[in-house]
């Protein structure tokens, strides 16, 4: 099947966040917004978060790309 779907040609799906449904930058690790990050764990948790899962992906340890 390739780069096609039965729907045609495959399209990179834009990514949201979990809880807001608002977008989400492509290349972030995480599927939620900043907004919703910080009111779920607070600010401090959630840069502590976003931190080591960007140093996880950084070393490999992070594997974040769906596989259709």
């Amino acid at each position: 099947m390739g780069s096609q779907t039965r729907f045609g040609n495959k399209k990179e799906m834009a990514k949201k966040c979990i809880y807001c449904n608002s977008e989400v930058s492509q290349d972030s690790v995480i599927d939620f917004c900043d907004s919703c990050g910080t009111r779920v764990w607070g600010e401090k948790m959630f840069q502590a978060i976003k931190k080591n899962m960007e140093n996880a992906r950084n070393e490999g340890n992070l594997y974040a790309e769906a596989v259709i």
